[in-house]
């Protein structure tokens, strides 16, 4: 079975998903404001997750319960951090690997998590097939970016949404180096 990656992420408006030192308080505000920019509705189209160990790290920091629940995650790392739950499997596998195993599982649909690393080791070997950026009104001059990668790729722009909270969310799908929009 065929899954789609796909990379759902926010972003300051110069590209950063978090600050040099990884923190992501900037996002604080957004939460605050009630509105969920679409992210219920992108979580229940989702089968499974794969992030890579900072990411992993910096979820279970935040405390309390699993944030993902009832869905298999993998999260890609050289050590060996204890799951959170039944569902989180902790593995060295490359990330083409890993989405063949998630795909075994039935997952059709993948949220790629993070970070900006891991992006763009997926970005660079061609497993991202969408892109869904929600651009915060924020300017952080310097972190951790989107996607760590100088490769250029084509898009095709699939969807635009607009929020009070003045978050535009852009969602592309990656086109292959052949194909023209």
């Amino acid at each position: 079975m065929q899954a789609a990656l796909i990379y759902y992420v926010a972003t300051s408006l110069d590209g950063y998903i978090a600050r040099p030192d990884g923190r992501v308080d900037w996002l604080q505000a957004l939460d605050q404001a009630g509105d969920d920019h679409g992210f219920q509705a992108f979580y229940d189209s989702i089968d499974g997750l794969l992030m890579g160990r900072v990411t992993y790290e910096t979820v279970l920091a935040f405390g309390g319960d699993w944030p993902y629940p009832a869905k298999p995650c993998t999260v890609l790392t050289r050590g060996e951090p204890t799951p959170a739950t039944a569902d989180v499997h902790i593995s060295h596998d490359t990330p083409a690997q890993a989405i063949e195993q998630l795909a075994a599982l039935g997952c059709r649909r993948i949220w790629l998590v993070g970070g900006g690393s891991l992006a763009g080791t997926c970005y660079s070997a061609g497993l991202l097939d969408e892109l869904v950026v929600s651009i915060i009104p924020r300017i952080l001059g310097a972190g951790i970016p989107m996607i760590a990668t100088n490769l250029e790729r084509r898009l095709q722009l699939r969807e635009q949404r607009s929020f009070p909270t003045g978050v535009v969310q852009l969602h592309y799908q990656l086109l292959p180096e052949t194909e023209t929009p």
